[in-house]
Parts: structure tokens; sequence; C-alpha cells
């Protein structure tokens, strides 16, 4: 190895208190320089809304994964064939099917951050011939959007994004899981959790409600962790968060008649629009620092 003048007037052999201290200070630097790079990747990754969200709930361990995945598997298939049946389900060379699953592509890489299970799931996008102003994401990674939601709001990509992302956010956060635990629970009755056996007894009574997981009502706590995981999905696949804001007045606005099917298990309100607001300074600098979509793809037009 190649060294300088000082390096041989100072043989790394020599004995004396003083230089042995520089050696003990130059390793303990060199310590110190390997722990460095790590923290700061570590402060990247926890940058976002990570410190905003909680655990899971102790309901979701009431019925297993597993089972519920496999009920959302199922009645997702029965509606993608009724759709179908009916002429409603958007071919795969619609180009708002084509939008949806662009945006899902930018979005689903950061999944698994939040739910290491959703690396297994087989996610699918789909568009349904629908006027409702609609859109879901199961158990599971099954996402839908109806026409009317895109076309009615006339929906930027952006807004699209911070849909798909708080749906999806339900979906990782298990709180379809955990609606089905606590539902289950009631039903079998408190005491059937004492015994190992009714476990099993709950498992089966989620398995009977599958047909009712996209009518389930999330929470208000729900809600507002499905608003902050969306944003910073969004964020990080590089579609701009404040369109969140955007998105709750659009649909405040289509409120004011007739509420329409979104909104009767995702409410909307001033409140909301606040606390997104409240939420988007801790996801700015990832959306900044976000490769941004190279197509823009626009809503469908109206009439």
């Amino acid at each position: 190895m190649f060294r300088t003048n000082a390096d041989l007037s100072h043989p790394p052999t020599c004995p004396c208190r003083l230089h042995g201290r520089r050696r003990w200070l130059g390793a303990a630097a060199a310590v110190a320089g390997t722990t460095l790079l790590p923290a700061a990747v570590l402060a990247q990754q926890q940058e976002g809304v990570q410190g905003q969200v909680g655990r899971r709930s102790r309901f979701t361990q009431l019925v297993s994964a597993e089972q519920i995945e496999a009920a959302a598997d199922q009645q997702y298939r029965q509606m993608l064939q009724e759709a179908r049946q009916k002429r409603a389900l958007a071919p795969a060379d619609n180009p708002q099917v084509q939008r949806l699953r662009a945006i899902a592509d930018r979005l689903i890489p950061f999944a698994p951050a939040w739910n290491g299970r959703a690396r297994q799931w087989r996610w699918e996008v789909n568009l349904l011939g629908s006027k409702e102003l609609n859109a879901f994401c199961m158990p599971g990674g099954k996402i839908a959007f109806y026409w009317g939601i895109l076309q009615r709001l006339q929906l930027s990509d952006a807004e699209v994004a911070a849909i798909m992302g708080h749906e999806m956010a339900h979906a990782l956060r298990e709180h379809a899981r955990e609606q089905t635990g606590k539902t289950a629970a009631t039903r079998i009755g408190a005491d059937v959790l004492t015994s190992l056996l009714g476990l099993g007894g709950l498992g089966q009574a989620a398995m009977g409600m599958g047909a009712q997981l996209l009518t389930l009502k999330f929470s208000r706590e729900d809600e507002t962790e499905a608003d902050v995981v969306g944003l910073d999905l969004a964020a990080r696949a590089g579609y701009n968060p404040a369109a969140a804001v955007t998105l709750w007045q659009k649909m405040m606005r289509a409120s004011q008649g007739a509420p329409p099917e979104f909104l009767s298990t995702h409410p909307a309100s001033s409140s909301r629009v606040q606390d997104i607001e409240r939420t988007l300074p801790r996801v700015e600098a990832l959306y900044q620092r976000a490769p941004k979509p190279q197509r823009e793809w626009g809503p469908p037009a109206q009439g």
C-alpha cells in the first residue's frame, strides 16, 4: 500500500502511548464512519408518515390473512364474472384501464413496506362500466374503479393515485380483516375467544362474510390511517400528494345532492381535508425526490 512521509515517520507498530491513543482514535473514527451510512439510510426509510401510524388492531389476529384474502378473491372473481356477463368489464386495451394499471404499477412497489404479505399478492386492477362514484381495493390487492368516478369527477392522474393509494392502504393495514374479526367475535360470542378451538370457528365465520367485504364501513381511525398511508404511497410513486385535497373537495361537492356510493363508506368533510393538509409537509420531500411519471394520461371525455 502506498504510504506518505508522515506514515513512514510514525510506523503503525510504534508502542508509545501517544501513538497508541492515535490508533485508538482512528479506529473509533472508522467505526463511527461505518455507522453513519446505515443511519442515514435508516433515516430515509423512516421518512414520511411511519410515526403517525400505530400498530394493527388485535382483532386482526382473530381471522387469518389467508382466509380473508381467499374470501376477497372469491368475491372479486364473482364480481368480474357478473360484469363480464353484462358487458360492463372494460377490456385490457381500454385507455382508462391502461391508465389505472400504469398508476398501480408505480404504487405497488412501495406496498410491502406497509405489509410484507403484499409481496405475495397477485395484484389486479379492473375498470367497471358503471356511473357510480366508487373504487376499492380488497384484501390481497384486488383493485376496481368505476367509470363514473373517473368521468364525473374528471380526476387527474394524481387524484387517481390519491384514491388508489387510500384504497390500497385499507388493504395493507388490514382494516377489512380487523372489521371482520370484530364482527365474527360478536356473532360467535366472547366466551369462544378463550379457547383455541374458537379461533377456528371465527375463521369459518369470516369465510361466510365474504359478501360483506365491499360494504364494510371502516372506523374514523381507519379512514384517517388510510389517508395518511395513501399520501405516503402516492408521494413515493411520484404523484403530487396535494391532489388528495382537490380530490376530497370534489367529493364534497358531489355529495351536495344524493351522496354517491363511495361516500357511504368514505365520508368526506372539511376536517378530513384539514387533516390531510397537516400531513402533507411530512411527505413533500418524498414527492420532490421521487421520479415522476413520464406520461400524463388524464380523465375520460365528459358526456
